[in-house]
């Protein structure tokens, strides 16, 4: 009778300790490019991310060099939130607000020149799927309101002379739910990609969701769900949103209402 070697009993404290340990891996792959990013980035962002007034600006306008890309001078506010800040760039005069969200995982946030990102404004790309388009690319002179919301998982890319107001939300992603016996979240996700062409006026609290193009010149109003390309130089409005009106150029300036231009 040949011998078998009892076999090796895992005991139920060293797996809940693996299990821990696994999580937090995961944790800190989600925060970083790696451990030595992670320690890096929040060694900078503790250090200076807290620092109010312009000596904050100034400082980190000079120190966050050393995590992320900044082609010029950019003004970063104080309780800006950062992760993978090696794969975030920022164009000459960029200004992030207090409490923006930037989340680069793992295919990065390009913000243009002059484009400002006001407070609690959150660009989340977060790709943990290896999605082969998850990014978020702002163009030149955009200004990207109050308590908006940019989900990037299937890319979104908006051009120049953008303007969002607040609460606008843009989702590029999408869950699949046909199969009725399969929790929605185990049945996968679909990530067309956005996009926002040039001089784009979205209203407040537009919703713009995944596969969508809004053509150069479009308006979307206050309110209004956009589940499908909008065409350029039109004005789309309601729930979903449909083309209201198109924008021709002969009238230019609303009757009997003062105008009133940006100053220097």
């Amino acid at each position: 009778m040949e011998y078998a070697p009892p076999k090796s009993i895992t005991h139920p404290r060293d797996k809940q300790q693996t299990h821990k340990f696994d999580r937090l891996n995961l944790y800190l792959r989600r925060q970083a490019s790696s451990f030595a990013r992670y320690c890096l980035e929040q060694l900078v962002l503790c250090a200076f991310g807290w620092i109010p007034t312009v000596v904050g600006i100034a400082l980190r306008a000079l120190v966050y060099r050393v995590i992320l890309r900044m082609d010029g001078i950019a003004a970063i506010e104080n309780n800006v939130r950062i992760r993978y800040a090696d794969h975030i760039r920022l164009g000459h005069n960029v200004y992030l607000d207090e409490s923006v969200y930037l989340h680069a995982m793992p295919a990065g946030i390009e913000i243009g020149d002059n484009t400002y990102v006001m407070h609690h404004a959150e660009l989340h790309v977060f790709n943990f799927r290896d999605l082969p388009h998850a990014h978020i690319q702002i163009g030149k002179n955009c200004l990207i309101s109050e308590f908006n919301v940019l989900r990037g998982q299937g890319g979104i890319t908006i051009g120049d002379n953008v303007y969002t107001s607040p609460f606008v939300q843009m989702v590029a992603v999408n869950h699949v739910y046909a199969d009725t016996e399969q929790p929605i979240m185990a049945q996968g996700i679909t990530a067309e990609g956005i996009v926002i062409q040039d001089n784009v006026w979205i209203g407040a609290g537009a919703i713009i969701l995944d596969g969508v193009c809004v053509g150069k010149g479009a308006v979307i109003a206050a309110g209004a769900v956009v589940t499908k390309d909008v065409a350029p130089y039109t004005i789309v409005a309601g729930v979903p949103a449909k083309c209201v009106k198109e924008i021709t150029g002969e009238k230019r300036i609303p009757s009997g209402l003062p105008v009133y231009m940006g100053g220097g």
